[in-house]
């Protein structure tokens, strides 16, 4: 695998390594050894998969406070989707600031996001299915979120979104107090 270091502290592009030959390829998609040497969550007790049936479906952006934090690991099995992170870490010298990838079952790339990170995506084409690892158990309580168009964030969306749901819809924009967990 090829852990591609993005530009905020702590998240990856991994890309695989095929072995090809005149029946296909063969390549890891996760090892052990080489998550640790590069410092990632090597424990996942999760493992989840969403499909989005209908193109720009915007899902996000979702981060667990604290204790609660979760690594995750993304692969795009079937379609294509813009993703967006967003170092929610306050004590980190990007907080606040996004990043945008993409990530598509064509590729086979995946995205490495660490605790302490908001996470979305827009799907690019009809039917596009994530199946992703998480380091943690989800908690309801320390569950956030932020509006997929706040203004401070300033993200560049590549389509209005076709299909929100209602609950991240109703997602704030950042609020130190709720968004750090001292307050509502």
């Amino acid at each position: 695998m090829k852990f591609n270091p993005l530009p905020l502290q702590g998240a990856f592009l991994i890309e695989l390594e095929k072995r090809e030959d005149e029946r296909g390829f063969f390549a890891r998609a996760f090892c052990e050894k080489e998550f640790a040497a590069h410092g990632l969550a090597t424990h996942f007790v999760q493992a989840n998969n969403s499909l989005s049936v209908e193109q720009y479906t915007l899902r996000g952006l979702h981060y667990q406070l604290g204790a609660a934090g979760e690594d995750k690991y993304i692969r795009c099995i079937r379609g294509q989707t813009f993703n967006v992170i967003v170092d929610m870490r306050p004590n980190s010298p990007t907080f606040l600031q996004p990043h945008t990838l993409q990530l598509s079952a064509e590729a086979r790339n995946a995205l490495y996001v660490p605790r302490g990170f908001a996470n979305g995506i827009m799907t690019l084409e009809p039917n596009t299915e994530l199946f992703y690892l998480v380091s943690n158990f989800y908690n309801f309580d320390a569950e956030r979120g932020v509006r997929w168009n706040d203004p401070r964030l300033n993200i560049t969306w590549p389509h209005e979104p076709a299909v929100v749901s209602a609950k991240d819809s109703a997602l704030p924009d950042y609020n130190d107090a709720y968004h750090l967990g001292t307050g509502q």
